[in-house]
C-alpha cells in the first residue's frame, strides 16, 4: 500500500535551517508529482512547495519563496524540502503528500487532487 512517511522535523532558531524528507513506497514515485504542505497551531493547510515527477518543474507559496528548495530523488523514492532562513511563522506539521493521477502537471495547490498524505512532521522554529 502506499506510504509517505516524513521524518527531519525539531526546533530550529529564527534563521536557521531544517531538511525534510519524505519516504514513499507502495507506488512508481517517479511518475507522480508530490508536494509538501503544512498546518500550523489553529490554522488551515497551507499548500508549500510542489515537483513534478521529473523535477523539471518545482513551484513555492510565495510565504517560502526564495527561502525553501523542494527536490526529489526518484531513485531512492524520497522527497525533500530544504528550509532556510526559518522564521517563526514557519512552525507547523509539514507532510508531503502524492497527486492521485500520474504525470499530473495541473496547478500544484489543488488539495482534492491529492490522494495520500504522510502523518506529517513537526517543525518548530522559536529562540
Amino acid at each position: 500500500q502506499v506510504q509517505l512517511v516524513e521524518s527531519g522535523g525539531g526546533l530550529a532558531q529564527p534563521g536557521g535551517s531544517l531538511r525534510l524528507s519524505c519516504a514513499a513506497s507502495g507506488f512508481t514515485f517517479s511518475s507522480y508529482t508530490m508536494s509538501w504542505a503544512r498546518q500550523a497551531p489553529g490554522k488551515g493547510s497551507e499548500w508549500v512547495s510542489g515537483i513534478y515527477s521529473d523535477g523539471s518543474v518545482t513551484s513555492y507559496a510565495d510565504s517560502v519563496k526564495g527561502r525553501f528548495i523542494i527536490s526529489r530523488d526518484n531513485a531512492k523514492n524520497t522527497l525533500y524540502l530544504q528550509m532556510n532562513s526559518l522564521k517563526p511563522e514557519d512552525t507547523a506539521l509539514y507532510y508531503c503528500a502524492k497527486k492521485g493521477a500520474p504525470f499530473d502537471t495541473r496547478r500544484f495547490s489543488h488539495f482534492g487532487e491529492y490522494d495520500y498524505w504522510g502523518q506529517g512532521t513537526q517543525v518548530t522554529v522559536s529562540s
